[in-house]
């Protein structure tokens, strides 16, 4: 008999507990249960190591989702190498897709939410299921995602096809507006979204601070927002990443001059 190994992860102990052992008692499924997303971390790493990796990955819509003022709810990033601490459900699928594809993800949620199963399924889930809905239900997604194929709700599939197709028009848009930058412009852009500040991108690319300051407004100009972190948000959503902080620590104090003066 072959069989399937799935890992419980949500930070509610009593749910995460309680379906493991639901689960388990199926003849074909072997189950295991984190409580973080860096304990599910730890827990893919450690059965890769033991050559029996986890085969699908069951997460909390809502895992390291923490409550901030005016009752809103703000996402928590993937820690960075050795750190630790809680995790967003939905960057957890991004981390473990790109980092172990062969490892299926469907995403448990209390209530339906069309934007967040569509980002579910841009971050590499393969599908959306209500935790309330019944341990066969469970079991048919689970099997038909080793199957390569993709399982979400009927009622959602609308509205989850509205926000791909808002996201995909916003990507496209400010592709657009990327796109208008020169080559220089884009270069300050990426180190814009690194987080560096204005004398940091002056070291980095050789350039005078009050230069580097007449590339960050012509940048907020044509992309036509007004403050650096909406600059961010829009070439993020480009596709445009973070510029590669280690040739600029390799190169640290050295100088190059242009007819005298800083290039």
């Amino acid at each position: 008999m072959v069989r399937i190994r799935v890992l419980v992860v949500d930070d509610h102990r009593i749910f995460a507990e309680s379906l493991a052992a639901a689960l388990a008692a199926e003849p074909d499924v072997d189950v295991a249960a984190a409580g973080s997303g860096p304990a599910a971390l730890r827990c893919l790493e450690r059965a890769a190591a033991e050559g029996r990796g986890y085969d699908v990955m069951l997460v909390d819509a809502e895992l390291g989702i923490l409550a901030a003022a005016g009752g809103r709810r703000a996402p928590v990033p993937v820690p960075r190498s050795g750190e630790d601490g809680p995790v967003d459900g939905i960057s957890l699928v991004a981390g473990v897709r790109s980092g172990r594809p062969s490892v299926h993800t469907v995403v448990l949620a209390e209530k339906d939410d069309p934007l967040r199963a569509a980002l579910a399924l841009q971050a590499g889930a393969s599908g959306w299921v209500a935790k309330d809905c019944s341990l066969q239900r469970l079991l048919a997604v689970i099997r038909g995602v080793l199957r390569d194929e993709t399982h979400l709700p009927p009622a959602l599939l609308t509205g989850v096809l509205r926000e791909l197709t808002a996201a995909r028009k916003h990507r496209t848009e400010s592709e657009e507006l990327v796109g208008s930058l020169t080559p220089r412009e884009r270069e300050v852009l990426r180190c814009m979204v690194a987080g560096l500040g204005r004398k940091a991108v002056a070291e980095r690319l050789y350039l005078s601070p009050h230069t580097v300051r007449t590339h960050m407004q012509n940048v907020l100009g044509k992309l036509g927002v007004h403050s650096t972190l909406a600059a961010v948000a829009l070439a993020r959503r480009a596709g445009v990443g973070p510029v590669d902080l280690e040739p600029a620590r390799a190169l640290a104090g050295d100088v190059v001059e242009r007819s005298g003066q800083l290039a």
